[in-house]
Formats: structure tokens, C-alpha cells, sequence
């Protein structure tokens, strides 16, 4: 049926209408369901992901299997050009076992329907899950189930590259009693595997990951290196499995990953073309999320597509590709509002999980987000799209910055409108991934004193902002809540 990288999170990686229903194997599809076993247990006894924990969401369960097959790789069929519009062909097979995680509701009653299938991030050399990890609070609230998938070889048998004091050798070295028997043929082969998961979760393989649970829409989501997958996944594979009935392309560069078995990183290859688009012709929703850092550090501004029927970009002013929130907050947030009273503060920002040489980025935009998933699930759902959102202002490959130093255009939020601080997307000093991290610089007293002359001043602007951000869709009312109680308990200095 038809149904993003360099990521790092607190001790870990860095890491229209949908038509009538098309038939599961359009031609060169391959067809092939795996074999899906578990739920797993042994080894530690737990489930071995860099990820806020399942335990967050009252009523949630998580499990993991194994997935095995055979999987086909791909090879282009003429050359790969700047449109998206690439054809591909089968070009070998090879046999796999995998894992996937799984948190779903417990309850049937509870599930909405929505089934997210997320490329799990690789880029450190061990699994991560960006998006979970910044929309976790979102998913409890409507009911969705999430799916983890180890695509790619580098989370199954590692890599080189690791944080700093986190051993390489990715899920086989992490608890070898557990996930000893995987075995991953190459990165060639990610794409059909993540395809065949995404035919088990929509509930075409003898045992169903999501138990009783039938899920109604599958959506794929990447993140950063995985978003990179993503591109490529729908500019050249969806065309064949037609699996998916939406995606969530977040934080890309220019570019799509490589079909080859292209190296540790997988960040793209030889075939690919330096600038791509997403296919014109595609009609499957796609939503396109994307912060400062994505379109200058990742090199994205040449690729940038205007909206269409079936496509939106998002780009969010003072967003960093991580931040403070997924580097550490997302990691204990139940959704109570203690992220955002954390975040909205400048002055208790610090250099993050990493230690990164100036504060980290401040900016809410995992509540961002949570608005993009939101209209996502609703685009597939009944044809809603998602507001159109304006571009980041630009002028010679550079942002074009107001008084504070802050971004002109694109999505905004209050913490932007109505700041305390700069809040950016630009290089981080120190080592590791903190390049990746953007920087809060807090206002003094003097510059606060002179924006806000009450307190009772800042909450006006920061509600009159808020409001126009909920209205525009680019905050879900639950945020914006937390956000408006968040800048009536914060104090500003007057003189």
C-alpha cells in the first residue's frame, strides 16, 4: 500500500491529498517482505539507543526485533541530475539482519493511526533517533507509534568516528549477547531494507512490530545524515516501492546520500549531482525542515525549492542543525513545560552535552517541530498542507542579520521577536560536533532594560508574538502555553 548528518544528543551521536491506494509494488519495486522476529531480550536487558527512553511517555511500550532478508541494492540508469528526477535500477542482492526499535501505545484505543518509520542517524558511529528525540512529546499527546530503523551498516557494526569517550562498534560491540547475529551487507543495501521495515510497519509481514495496533498512514523521517538518505530515498526509490505516504526531510544539505556503499559518513557519491531538488513530479506530501546552520555550514541555499501542491520547506530563524535541546533537555522532557522555561532563559544556556567553547543554542525549535509533524500527519491524513512559511532572508550566500544579530525572514518565534538574546545557527567553537551546536549570546541589562521598560512589557510583546506564531501554524497551542507561562516567571532587569 501506499502509506538527517552530524547529530549529537547528551552522551551520544551528533549526530495534497494522497490519492486512491496504489499497489505495494510499482514496477522494478522488489517486492519482498522480511521477516520480522522478537520482541528481542537478553543481552544487557535493554534496548541499546541514544534516544530519550520510552519510560518518558505514560502508556507507551517499546520493544525491538530483528528484521532479516534479502535486500537489493541500486545503480543509476543514466545520469542523476539537479531536478530529482532520477531513475534507478536493481543492481544486486545480498542477505541482512537488522533491528528496529519500536515505541507504540499499549492501548489500540490510544493509537491515531500514524506510524513514523525514522532512518535512525549513524553519523558517530552508533545509533541516534533526532527526530523521537524532538517530537517524543508530540507523538504521546496525538497517539502515534514510532519505528527506529537500523539501516545502515554503521549502527549495526560501527564505525571510526565516535564522540569523544564512546567506544566505536556500534550495536554489535555495544552488547554483543544481544545483536551478536546481525549482519549488515553495506550501505547500498539501506535503502530497500528501510523500505521492507516500512512494509512490515504498514502490516504486510507475518508478525507486525506495531502488535495489534493497524496502522492507517506510514510516514519516513531522517534527520541531518539521514535526511540525506531521504533525499535520495525519494527522488530514486519511492518512485519504485511506493511504501511510504509521507516524508519528513530534516536538516539537509544540497544534496542526496550515495546509492553506493560510499564510506563511514554515506554523505553522498560519485553518481550524485553537486545540487538537488526534490522531484517536481513527486505527489507524495514532503516536508522540508531546515535551520541556519542546514543552509550555510550544510551548504543547502542552492538547492532551496519553492512550494508546490506536494511540497514545503521550513526554514526557522535563530535554529541551529543541534542544540541545547537535543543535546540534553529533550532527554528528560515529559512535556510539562520545564524544557521551554529552561530554554527561554539566556543566561543559564552553557557550552551543552560537548562542552562546546561558547553557550549552545537556545532556540525552542523542537516546538517548531512539533508543528511541522503535526500538519505532516494531517497532509497525509485529509489533504490538509501545511501553511507556506517565508524564506530565511539571504544576500550573498550570507544571512541577512537585524540589530541583534539575529535572522531576518523565515519562521518566527518568539524567542526571536522578542529576544533576550542572539540566538544563531553559526559555527561553535570546540571540538567534536560543536560546530554543529549555534551559539545564545544573553543581552546585558543595559540592552534589556532599554527593550523591555517593565516586565509587564516583555510578557505584552512575548504573548502578541506567541499568538501570531500559533495563528500562523509554526506552534502547536500546547507550546505556546508552556512559552507564555515560561516569560511570565522570568525576571528582567530594569536598569
Amino acid at each position: 500500500m501506499v502509506r538527517k548528518s552530524v547529530f549529537v544528543a547528551g552522551v551520544i551521536a551528533i549526530v495534497a491529498a494522497v490519492g486512491p491506494m496504489a499497489p505495494a509494488i510499482a514496477a522494478g519495486g522488489t517486492g519482498e517482505v522480511p521477516t520480522v522476529s522478537g520482541p528481542v531480550t537478553g543481552g544487557k536487558g535493554s534496548i541499546s539507543l541514544a534516544a530519550p527512553g520510552v519510560d518518558l511517555v505514560p502508556g507507551y511500550v517499546g520493544e525491538e526485533f530483528f528484521v532479516e532478508g534479502t535486500a537489493t541494492s541500486y545503480k543509476p540508469v543514466g545520469t542523476l541530475g539537479p531536478d530529482g528526477k532520477w531513475a534507478v535500477e536493481p543492481n544486486g542482492t545480498a542477505p541482512f539482519r537488522t533491528r528496529i526499535v519500536v515505541y507504540r501505545p499499549e492501548q489500540a484505543s490510544d493509537f491515531n493511526g500514524t506510524a513514523i518509520v525514522e532512518w535512525l542517524n549513524v553519523t558517530a558511529g552508533f545509533e541516534s533517533a533526532p527526530d523521537w528525540g524532538n517530537s517524543h512529546t508530540w507523538m504521546a499527546r496525538e497517539g502515534v507509534a514510532w519505528v527506529g530503523v537500523s539501516a545502515q551498516v554503521g549502527g549495526v557494526q560501527g564505525g571510526a568516528a565516535t564522540v569523544a569517550g564512546v567506544p566505536a562498534g556500534g550495536l554489535k560491540a555495544a552488547d554483543p549477547d544481544r545483536y551478536g547475529t546481525l549482519e549488515h551487507p553495506g550501505d547500498e543495501f539501506s535503502y530497500d531494507i528501510f523500505t521492507q521495515v516500512g512494509r512490515a510497519v504498514a502490516g504486510d509481514a507475518a508478525l507486525s512490530p506495531l502488535g495489534d495496533l493497524k496502522p492507517k498512514r506510514v510516514i519516513a523521517a531522517g534527520e541531518s545524515q539521514s535526511a540525506f538518505r531521504m533525499v535520495t530515498y525519494i527522488n530514486a526509490v519511492h518512485p519504485l516501492a511506493k511504501v511510504f505516504d509521507g516524508f519528513l526531510v530534516h536538516s539537509r544539505s544540497e544534496s542526496g546520500a550515495g546509492l553506493g556503499d560510499s564510506g563511514e559518513f554515506s554523505l553522498g557519491g560519485a553518481e550524485m549531482p553537486d545540487i538537488a531538488v526534490i522531484r517536481s513530479d513527486n505527489k507524495t506530501p514532503v516536508l522540508t525542515f531546515q535551520t541556519e546552520t542546514d543552509l550555510v555550514e550544510l551548504g543547502y541555499l542552492p538547492a532551496r525549492q519553492k512550494d508546490t501542491k506536494h511540497f514545503r520547506l521550513w526554514e526557522v530563524a535563530g535554529a541551529s542543525h543541534a542544540d541545547l535541546y537535543t543535546g540534553r533537555l529533550g532527554f528528560t522532557d515529559t512535556g510539562d513545560g520545564s524544557a521551554e522555561r529552561a530554554l527561554l532563559d539566556p543566561t543559564t544556556a552553557d557550552g551543552g552535552p560537548l562542552a562546546c567553547a561558547q553557550p549552545v543554542n537556545t532556540l525552542p525549535a523542537f516546538a517548531v517541530l512539533n508543528a511541522a509533524m503535526s500538519h505532516l500527519e494531517r497532509w497525509v491524513r485529509d489533504g490538509t498542507p501545511p501553511p507556506k512559511a517565508p524564506r530565511i532572508e539571504t544576500a550573498d550566500g550570507a544571512l541577512v542579520r537585524d540589530e541583534h544579530d539575529n535572522a531576518k525572514g523565515g519562521i518566527r518565534t518568539p524567542s526571536i521577536d522578542v529576544p533576550l538574546a542572539t540566538i544563531n545557527g553559526e559555527r561553535n567553537q570546540g571540538g567534536s560536533f560543536c560546530g554543529l551546536f549555534g551559539r545564545t549570546i544573553a543581552f546585558d541589562d543595559a540592552t534589556l532594560a532599554a527593550l523591555y521598560p517593565s516586565q509587564q512589557a516583555y510578557v505584552k510583546a512575548f504573548d502578541r508574538a506567541t499568538s501570531k506564531a500559533v495563528r500562523a501554524g509554526y506552534l502547536l497551542p500546547k507550546e505556546a502555553d508552556h512559552l507564555r507561562a515560561a516569560a511570565r516567571d522570568l525576571p528582567i532587569p530594569q536598569g
